[in-house]
Formats: structure tokens, sequence, C-alpha cells
């Protein structure tokens, strides 16, 4: 019987073995970040909200690594790729949104708990957009926020609160409402259809001037002396330059009579 042109070949052996096969090392990264992102939930409940922050930055870390490990070593497999969206949901879904909630929004009773439920729908919706049109969308730029920068700046918002208590201690009365536009900001624009840089046209083999290098030995240094405003500035940026770049695509588009 001919095969249809719309149904797929079928796969050989060793591309089925390779499908089905658990790889240890990457998939470790992935439990690693899995945890993290639990371990943020767990803090979170005991109100250890900075311990809380920065275990959803150790997931990021982790997060990037196990598609590279797994890169590096030919080591891919669909398996892997599926246990890392649902670390994703984990740690970039779920633990964000119980740590907001928690942390600024229980305040706002209802409203405070669907603000927090937008959060995680949203980062749902995205890892579920992203696994589906994985192949057909431009590899320069993401379709919405990921789920890793949206959980930064909600994780980025708890930790400078407490980092500097202090200095936000007159704002005191409109953190809540930081932590509601912030939450409900990350949680509606990883479903938009707003471009965000990749940073996969970046080569780090390739050859830079001497003043680039002197600019990231400074960003380091500041960034060490203080992560947490460095970080949240950070991904305060990275989130505005997706508009940013939307409006810009926008007015360049030239006008039909």
């Amino acid at each position: 019987m001919p095969q249809s042109p719309y149904t797929k070949p079928p796969l050989n052996r060793a591309q089925t073995l390779r499908r089905q096969s658990i790889y240890l090392l990457p998939n470790l990264f992935t439990l690693a970040a899995l945890f993290s992102g639990f371990y943020a939930i767990v803090q979170a409940m005991n109100g250890k909200f900075e311990h809380a922050a920065l275990a959803i930055f150790a997931a990021m870390i982790l997060d990037g690594l196990d598609g590279r490990v797994a890169r590096m070593t030919h080591t891919q497999s669909e398996f892997g790729a599926q246990f890392d969206s649902l670390s994703d949901m984990v740690s970039f879904g779920v633990a964000p949104a119980l740590i907001m909630y928690s942390w600024g929004l229980s305040g706002f009773g209802k409203l405070g708990w669907a603000v927090a439920f937008i959060y995680c729908a949203g980062a749902a919706l995205r890892l579920a957009r992203f696994n589906t049109n994985i192949e057909t969308v431009d590899k320069r730029f993401f379709q919405g926020l990921p789920s890793p920068a949206a959980a930064a700046l909600v994780a980025g918002l708890v930790w400078i609160n407490i980092e500097y208590h202090e200095d936000l201690a007159p704002l005191a009365e409109l953190i809540p409402y930081a932590a509601m536009f912030f939450t409900l900001f990350a949680g509606l624009t990883m479903v938009s259809n707003v471009p965000f840089w990749s940073f996969k046209e970046l080569h780090m083999r390739k050859t830079v001037p001497f003043v680039t290098l002197l600019i990231a030995t400074l960003v380091l240094l500041i960034g060490a002396s203080r992560p947490a405003l460095v970080l949240f500035s950070f991904f305060i940026c990275y989130a505005a330059s997706g508009y940013l770049y939307w409006f810009w695509t926008i007015l360049r588009k030239p006008k039909t009579n």
C-alpha cells in the first residue's frame, strides 16, 4: 500500500532507541532544576522568601545547563525534552506563582490568587506553545516572554525588596501593588506574540573588541557586589526590550495607501 504524503515515515531502530533513551547526565541537571523549584515552594511555605527567590535563580542556571550538556555530549532525547518542559512548569510556573502569592498577593484575597493563577496558566500555555511551535518559529526570537525570564521578574522583585528593605521602607504601601503588576505583566507577556531575542546568535568563539571584554569585566564586578539589583535590572530591561522591538517593527512597516 502506498504511503500517504501526510504520514510521517517510520523511524528506524536507531532513531526509535534515541527517542526512548534516558541519558543520565543531562537529566541530572533537569532533576536538579526541578528540585530547586520544589525547594523554592517549601521555603515560601516556611516564610523564607529570600531562599525561595534564590532557588528560582538556581533553577534558571541548571535549566540552561541541561540542554547545553545534552548537545555537547550528543545525548538529546524526546524523554529529556519532555522532562525539561515538566521541570520548567514547576520551577518557572507553579513555584513563582506560589511565592508571589504568599509574599505579596495574599492580602488581596480572591484577586490575589486569581492573579497568581493567571501567571501559572500563562507559564503552562507558554511552554505548550513553545513545544508545538519549536520547528516553525524564527530561531532568533522567542514568541512571548520565556518562562525563566518571567520567573526572574517575579523572584527578582521578592529578592530586591528583601535585600533593600530599609531603602524601600517609604514605599512599603506600594509593594503589594508592584507585586500584582509584575505578576500580571509576566503572566500575560508569556502568552503574547511579542518577540524576545533568544541569544542563539551569540557566539562565544567569535572575536570581539578589547573594550567589550572590559565592559564584561565591569558588569561581572558590579554583579558580584550587588547581584539582586543587577539581575533584577537586567530582566526588567529584557522584558522591556521585546515591547520596544515590537513597536519598532510596527513603525517600520510601510504604510499602504
